[in-house]
C-alpha cells in the first residue's frame, strides 16, 4: 500500500486536500462571525492555519482511503447568536461549497497558465494544479448533497417552510448511514459524476474526464 505511487500522490494530493479542507471551514467560521456569532473565532477556527481544522480521524481515513475520502473538523456555531438565523445558516452552509468552487476556478486558472506554457513550472506543479482543481469541485459537489450532516442539508433546512422541520430532522437521523452506503458503494460518483466533470473540464480548459 505505502509504495512509491502512494508516497508520490502523498505528496500531490494531501497538500491540496488539507489547503482546500482548510479554507473551506475558514469561510464558514468567517461567515458565521459576519453574522453575529465570535463562537469558531473564539475557538480558534477563524485561521488559514490547517491544524486548526483537520481532524485526526478525517485524516487518518484520508491516507488509508488513498486520498479519495476523508474530512475536517466541523466549525461550531451557535445559531442563538445569529442575526436572521435561517438566511445566516443557509449562507454559513453555502460559504463552504462556494469557496471550493471559487478556489478550483483559481486552480484551473493557474493549470491553464502552467499547461501552457506561460507559466513554467515543474511538471509535479502542474499535476498539483489539476488535481487541486478536480479536489476542490468534488468537495464542492459532495458538500451541497442534502444529506446531514452534510452543508447541503442545512441549506435545504433553510429554504425549506418551517412545518416541515420536524420531518427532516427524523430523516437527520437516518440521512448519516444513508451517506456512508453511498460512499461505500461509490454511488457518489454516479450521482456527481457528471457535475464535477463539466466543471472540471471548463476550469482546465481540457477534458479531463
Amino acid at each position: 500500500m505505502f509504495d512509491a505511487d502512494f508516497l508520490r500522490r502523498a505528496l500531490i494530493a494531501a497538500p491540496a486536500i488539507f489547503f482546500s479542507l482548510t479554507v473551506h471551514e475558514f469561510f464558514h467560521a468567517y461567515l458565521a462571525y459576519r453574522f453575529g456569532d465570535s463562537t469558531a473565532r473564539d475557538a480558534g477556527r477563524l485561521t488559514l492555519n490547517p491544524l486548526a481544522h483537520l481532524d485526526l480521524f478525517g485524516t487518518l481515513m484520508m491516507f488509508l482511503s488513498g486520498f479519495r475520502f476523508g474530512w475536517a473538523k466541523p466549525v461550531p456555531v451557535n445559531p442563538y447568536n445569529l442575526r436572521n438565523p435561517r438566511v445566516a445558516d443557509f449562507w454559513i452552509s453555502a460559504a463552504g461549497p462556494l469557496s471550493n468552487l471559487g478556489l478550483g476556478l483559481i486552480f484551473g486558472v493557474l493549470f491553464r497558465m502552467a499547461y501552457s506554457g506561460m507559466l513554467p513550472v515543474p511538471s509535479p506543479v502542474v499535476q498539483f494544479l489539476l488535481v487541486g482543481v478536480i479536489i476542490n469541485v468534488s468537495l464542492a459537489f459532495f458538500n451541497l448533497i442534502p444529506l446531514y450532516p452534510l452543508d447541503g442539508s442545512h441549506m435545504l433546512k433553510s429554504v425549506l417552510p418551517a412545518r416541515y422541520e420536524l420531518r427532516l430532522a427524523e430523516f437527520d437521523r437516518f440521512a448519516p448511514y444513508i451517506l456512508i452506503f453511498l460512499i461505500i458503494v461509490g454511488g457518489f460518483w454516479m450521482i456527481l459524476g457528471p457535475f464535477i466533470s463539466i466543471f472540471v473540464n471548463l476550469f482546465t480548459g481540457i477534458r479531463y474526464f
